[in-house]
């Protein structure tokens, strides 16, 4: 039979099992979506902007000053979000010496690129709220069952978050670097498993506040929210020594994904990153037995790149609003008219509201706060008795 839709149900109990349990390898991909669906204190919301309007804020601060090179870089790229900017002007920087490109020369271009990470750092040098965050939820979810391997955070973010929730409840976690004054990155401890599972693993993949280049040029952790080393150098000229960190970091991202029975998931990232959605792609035709399943916040037609990627890949599941991919193929949510258990209510309504037409209804795990909440609630009492569907079957542990 054809599949005409798909059962939230039976997929979230598959997964729900698998997260409770500790047994599994299990990762997880963040991106800027997630702090982008997070509240301050105070209710206002975004807590960091999306990379859209991270860009929108950081040009507009730098505008007075660069209004012609930005003009002139846009004219050049075909993308223009902050990242690609800023991997154009580093470029610059480094090779173009005395001869002037859209009025700058490479000093100049030095300059700017400080300029741009100096804004980044003051958008993005954020607090948790208090009380309880999704990042918390997601903390409590990692520590509150033994593990046989460790969680692996990938995340494309710059803020500290993740490092504060761990800090705020002293959970240990390991992110590549060690020492104390100028803590240095360790490749050879980021490519193997000899750290206890209690010690999560916190892996930036596009580089952090407090990193820089110290007077070797090698990138060094500083224990302050300095925003100089915020980007993936995409140019080829860029010093070896500034570059191993990002390229170790993304290694150990395909490294995790061709690790039999592995599962990665994202949630908040878009997969419009190519460097990343690249090796996630590679790792996945090489590895049939690893999985991704992809929680996004739109509707699946908003949800360009993560969908051809589920469409080339039948590992790779994307969960979003109104519709999910599984195995290749697209179809509707459709939840069941009864219960699959007496029981399962306040769970379904962890993860589904029923569709009324406005834009709060469907599958409700792609929102960041539904999302963490569902893991943090992992291993409440309640159980499931899982009923053979024939239209869809689930994700098995």
């Amino acid at each position: 039979m054809s599949i005409s839709f798909h059962n939230p149900d039976q997929y979230m109990a598959s997964l729900r099992t698998i997260i409770a349990q500790g047994r599994k390898r299990v990762g997880l991909l963040v991106g800027a979506g997630a702090p982008a669906g997070m509240a301050h204190t105070d209710g206002t919301r975004p807590l960091i902007p999306a990379v859209a309007g991270l860009t929108d804020q950081v040009l507009t601060a730098i505008k007075p000053t660069y209004q012609v090179q930005i003009d002139g870089l846009k004219d050049d790229l075909e993308r223009h979000d902050i990242e690609t900017l800023l991997s154009r002007v580093r470029s610059l920087g480094g090779i173009i010496g005395k001869t002037k490109v859209h009025g700058l020369d490479g000093e100049g271009y030095k300059k700017m690129a400080d300029a741009i990470c100096a804004e980044i750092g003051r958008i993005v040098k954020v607090r948790l709220p208090t009380g309880p965050t999704p990042y918390s939820e997601l903390v409590s979810w990692i520590t509150g069952a033994p593990r046989a391997h460790a969680v692996e955070i990938f995340t494309t973010n710059y803020d500290l978050l993740f490092e504060e929730a761990f800090e705020r409840v002293k959970a240990p976690y390991f992110d590549g670097f060690t020492g104390a004054r100028e803590a240095f990155f360790d490749p050879a401890s980021v490519s193997t498993d000899q750290l206890s599972p209690r010690w999560t693993r916190l892996w930036k993949v596009h580089g952090s506040l407090g990193w820089k280049a110290n007077e070797a040029g090698e990138v060094i952790r500083t224990g302050r929210d300095d925003a100089t080393h915020l980007i993936f150098p995409e140019h080829l000229k860029y010093d070896q020594t500034q570059k191993a960190p990002y390229s170790a970091l993304l290694e150990r991202l395909r490294t995790f994904l061709t690790i039999e029975d592995t599962l990665l998931i994202s949630i908040g990232f878009s997969y419009a990153d190519a460097h990343i959605t690249d090796r996630v792609s590679e790792a996945l035709d090489a590895n049939p037995a690893a999985s991704v399943f992809a929680f996004q916040f739109q509707n699946l037609d908003k949800e360009t790149y993560a969908a051809e990627l589920a469409s080339r890949r039948s590992n790779f599941s994307v969960y979003a609003r109104d519709k999910a991919v599984v195995s290749g193929v697209a179809a509707d949510w459709q939840a069941p008219n009864e219960l699959p258990t007496k029981d399962w209510g306040p769970i379904r309504k962890s993860y589904w509201s029923p569709p009324t037409g406005g834009p709060d209804g469907g599958f409700k795990l792609g929102a960041i706060e539904d999302f963490t909440r569902f893991f943090a609630n992992s291993r409440s009492p309640q159980a499931f008795d899982a009923v053979e569907d024939s239209a869809t079957a689930g994700p098995t542990a």
